[in-house]
């Protein structure tokens, strides 16, 4: 390895630590739901390009089920947090 893309690696590992930390900051001190939601979906998306960096690191393709467990999660957490931000998850009949 050399000195230029070891130089590179450490850049984007700071990177993405400054990413992870600025999330989780956001999420403690968020002023509302919807802030903590786009910062949950922040970090899911850092530690999904950090798994991605990894594996580009040490060239391999084992870690392609944990990013797609990663994604799916943070899918289906956006969509639970909105639908029970805007009330959607509450309804019931009228008339019941």
């Amino acid at each position: 390895m050399t000195v230029t893309l070891g130089v590179l690696y450490i850049t984007i590992g700071v990177l993405f630590t400054g990413g992870a930390l600025a999330a989780l900051y956001r999420i403690v001190v968020g002023p509302s739901l919807l802030d903590r939601l786009i910062a949950s979906d922040v970090l899911l998306t850092t530690l999904i390009l950090v798994v991605g960096a990894e594996m580009v690191y040490n060239g391999h393709e084992r870690s392609i089920p944990m990013m797609l467990v990663l994604a799916a999660t943070a899918v289906l957490s956006t969509i639970a947090v909105a639908r029970y931000a805007s009330g959607q998850g509450t309804r019931t009949k009228e008339g019941s």
